[in-house]
Parts: structure tokens; C-alpha cells; sequence
């Protein structure tokens, strides 16, 4: 299958998933179900996406992408910590409904549970590292975390967030990475900042400098 149509199909398959998560509740939704509503052959659906599970993870891998994806866009670790969680926010936000219907059917589902928060970490790992923080060793481990317990707390918040501009939520990460900052999770960060000297020379390459005590961060400290 051409990566167009792939893509299509995955959109399609998760647009119809999400659609019924929001009407019915996601744990009464089964695949043959969502391919059904979704138009798309139940076989080929079983092929590529044997488990429901398998639909949130593709939801990840969607916001990943979307994230990730090179605008040319340049700041600080913080500037692009925040940017590139705010687009997982804004795929997040397509599907509203659903994604809401999913978030509260995880406390009694604690397998998938296990399964989403190690996608999350692995997620949260690629955009630590696209935003410039060490990702590597035992200090790079703990400020992965870190990121991961920052997008926990922005998330709790986007539940509640009705706007439509995403302003609690925006106001919540910003709180957070406050926070981040002073626990030093941008210490030793390297990114690309787009700023001209007096030689002109632009794209510079910084280090961020924080507290050492980030590794507190995790634990609400």
C-alpha cells in the first residue's frame, strides 16, 4: 500500500475510533466495530491493528509526528519544550471527545495503562531530545521522567481546559516549566538560537544553565 494511502487509512481508522470513543465510551467500542463506522475493510483493519490498544498508540505516534515535524523554527529549550508539546496538545484536541473518553477509562484498565505510559516515556524521550535536553546516561533518564511528569501535569490540565484557545493549558506548562527550570532540567541543554552578533553570525549554539536538583522534579519537590 502507497504511504499516502496508509496514511489515509490510518487517519480514517482513528477519526472513526475516536468518533465512537466519544459517543459510546472507548470500552464499548470493539475494532470490527470502528471499522465498520471508519468504511474500511474489517480484515485488513484486523491485519494492521489487532488490538484496540493498538489505536492509542497510533493516536502517539500521529501527535509525535505533528510534534516533531521541522518547521525551522529555533529558541531555547524551553521555547521548543513548549511548542513541541503544545502540537501533541493541538492533535490531542482534534479528538477531544474521544481522548477524554479514553483518559477516564485507564484507571480500571491497568494493562493498557502500562502499555500508553511506556509509549509516553519513549515519546517524551524523542521530544526532550528535539528540544536539546540530554536525553543519554542516568541524569539524561531522570530529566526524561521529568518530562514525562510535565506533560502529566499540563494533561490533567487540558482535560478540564474548554477553551478554545488552550489557555489553562498553556498557562499550566508554563507553571510547570517554571518549575522544570528551577529543578534544572535545561541544564546543559544545547539548541539552536537564532540570534545575530556583532559578526553577524546567526543559529548559535547555547547552553541552558539550571539547578542541579532537577531529579526532585518527578517528585513534586
Amino acid at each position: 500500500m502507497p504511504m499516502e494511502e496508509e496514511d489515509q487509512f490510518d487517519s480514517t481508522l482513528l477519526e472513526a475510533a475516536m468518533s465512537l470513543a466519544g459517543s459510546k465510551g472507548w470500552n464499548k467500542v470493539s475494532m470490527p466495530e470502528i471499522a465498520r463506522h471508519a468504511g474500511l475493510d474489517v480484515g485488513e483493519v484486523r491485519c494492521r491493528y489487532p488490538f484496540k490498544t493498538s489505536v492509542l498508540l497510533l493516536l502517539g505516534q500521529l501527535a509525535d509526528r505533528s510534534a516533531l515535524i521541522d518547521d525551522g523554527s529555533l529558541g531555547t529549550s524551553r521555547e521548543m519544550l513548549f511548542d513541541l508539546m503544545m502540537r501533541r496538545f493541538d492533535v490531542f484536541q482534534q479528538y477531544r471527545p474521544g481522548v477524554l473518553s479514553v483518559l477516564k477509562t485507564l484507571p480500571f484498565d491497568p494493562l493498557v495503562t502500562i502499555i500508553l505510559g511506556g509509549a509516553t516515556v519513549d515519546s517524551m524521550r524523542w521530544i526532550a531530545g528535539a528540544a536539546g535536553i540530554q536525553t543519554s546516561g542516568v541524569e539524561g533518564a531522570l530529566r526524561v521522567q521529568g518530562v514525562v511528569a510535565l506533560w502529566a501535569y499540563a494533561l490533567r490540565s487540558w482535560e478540564k481546559d474548554e477553551s478554545e484557545d488552550l489557555g489553562l493549558t498553556m498557562v499550566a506548562l508554563e507553571t510547570g516549566l517554571d518549575r522544570a527550570e528551577r529543578l534544572g532540567l535545561f541544564r546543559n541543554a544545547t539548541t539552536l538560537k537564532s540570534e545575530a552578533d556583532d559578526n553577524g553570525a546567526s543559529n548559535l549554539l547555547t547552553s541552558e544553565t539550571g539547578d542541579a536538583s532537577f531529579n526532585d522534579f518527578q517528585d513534586g519537590k
